[in-house]
């Protein structure tokens, strides 16, 4: 009777052994098989329709993609031109968003094409902004990116100029984002810049950016170009990081921007 009982309980053990985790690991299993395949499934299909803008000029400047680039434009021209550092950051965006096609080039040159058009009219940023504004529906997050965006291409030279404003906030309003907001995302870039911009000596400049005293400029140059690179905020990648990733991206590219310019005024 002992026996019986023992193999009995052992017996109800193995059948919760089996259900608790030789069933479920297998249905967890299965789970998680099918979740990978329906994303990459979503994946193939959200590229090929990417893709399908790399068809025709016309049809990537009616895209999201298409409306905030020529944003960018009307904020990079509104105070009367591209800054150098301004080109690079626009140059790298082009570079971001061109991986995300498989003919790169051609989309480069769509967007090049695009950007220019856009900067040299100013009498249509407001009619852009709502285009956006109706494509992005109610994705909130993503349209504050944009903004964001916007505004550190404007910090990134030597803070926001008043025309520079301007064109911002014509952007915002349509956009459906108020003025408090914007000037509350404008205070936390301007906070992050002020601990930033503290007085660099040219040994913490060097030390930025990982050259030596004794280095030429093409050795600088091309060390500050990497270092931009590497740390340049990044319209992509920003849509699966927090809201603060654009201002420290921002600020650490202003940092790598000042010492390269004091470094610069020393080899004169």
């Amino acid at each position: 009777m002992i026996k019986l009982k023992k193999w009995i309980f052992l017996a109800i053990l193995l059948v919760i052994f089996y259900y608790a985790f030789i069933v479920n690991f297998f249905i967890t299993l299965s789970i998680i098989i099918a979740l990978v395949i329906a994303f990459r499934v979503y994946k193939f299909y959200a590229r090929k329709k990417l893709n399908r803008l790399s068809g025709s000029k016309e049809l990537f400047a009616k895209s999201e993609l298409g409306l905030f680039i020529a944003l960018v434009a009307k904020v990079a021209k509104a105070d009367g031109r591209v800054q150098e550092l301004e080109a690079q950051l626009i140059g790298m965006m082009f570079d971001d968003i061109s991986k995300l096609f498989d003919e790169k080039e051609k989309i480069r040159a769509i967007m090049k094409e695009i950007f220019n058009e856009a900067k040299e009219r100013d009498d249509d940023t407001k009619s852009i902004a709502q285009e956006l504004n109706q494509l992005l529906g109610k994705a909130r997050f993503k349209r504050r990116q944009f903004v964001e965006f916007l505004i550190q291409l404007a910090f990134i030279d030597n803070g926001i100029s008043s025309d520079e404003d301007r064109v911002l906030r014509e952007i915002v309003t349509e956009l459906d984002i108020s003025s408090t907001e914007y000037e509350a995302i404008v205070a936390k870039f301007e906070n992050k810049m002020k601990n930033k911009q503290q007085t660099m000596s040219p040994k913490e400049a060097y030390e930025i950016l990982g050259v030596k005293e004794s280095d030429d400029m093409n050795t600088i140059k091309k060390a500050y170009r990497k270092l931009i690179r590497e740390y340049h905020p990044d319209i992509i990648s920003s849509q699966d990081k927090d809201e603060s990733y654009i201002e420290e991206a921002t600020a650490k590219t202003q940092e790598i921007n000042q010492a390269y310019q004091i470094i610069k005024e020393l080899k004169k």
